[in-house]
């Protein structure tokens, strides 16, 4: 990452885990959704930073904020057809402050270069209808296709 920039991006720890909740319950409130109670709360931090981590996750930081101000959370699926990783993005979140300040774009762009690094054959994520703001960044500065072709199927267990 160059350091003209005035933000950086760095792999969440264990000590971060109540940050990153912080973080994802603001994304609950943008989203208009029920925030993580309790007992969600508890299987965050033990997925995200127990011994076998079911996701990762990276916070955005800048330099006039000691706590982060947007997160990312990363897992890797597999694509048979192209026989690669693919990383699907689960959440990238810029709390409202901090945002039309370039953070969210290359927050993006960190984790495209993480999926490079990696060597996984493509990235996805998964958007809502209503988010066209997103939806802009995503094919005008990223280039990303959006999948008319396939539909999202959901069972909840």
């Amino acid at each position: 990452m160059p350091t003209s920039q005035p933000y950086s991006f760095r792999r969440a720890r264990g000590t971060d885990a109540p940050a990153l909740i912080r973080l994802i319950c603001a994304l609950a409130d943008f989203e208009k959704l029920p925030r993580p109670d309790a007992a969600a709360q508890g299987r965050l931090a033990a997925d995200g930073f127990g011994p076998t981590p079911r996701f990762e996750s990276w916070l955005a930081h800048v330099p006039e904020n000691s706590d982060p101000v947007g997160y990312a959370i990363l897992f890797e699926t597999y694509s048979t057809f192209l026989a690669k990783p693919t990383l699907y993005l689960e959440d990238i979140f810029v709390l409202p402050d901090f945002r039309h300040q370039g953070v969210g774009t290359a927050f993006l762009e960190h984790c495209v270069a993480q999926a490079r690094e990696r060597g996984c054959g493509r990235m996805e994520w998964t958007c809502l209808d209503w988010n066209t703001k997103a939806q802009s960044v995503y094919e005008c500065k990223l280039g990303a296709k959006k999948m008319s072709e396939w539909l999202l199927y959901r069972l909840i267990l």
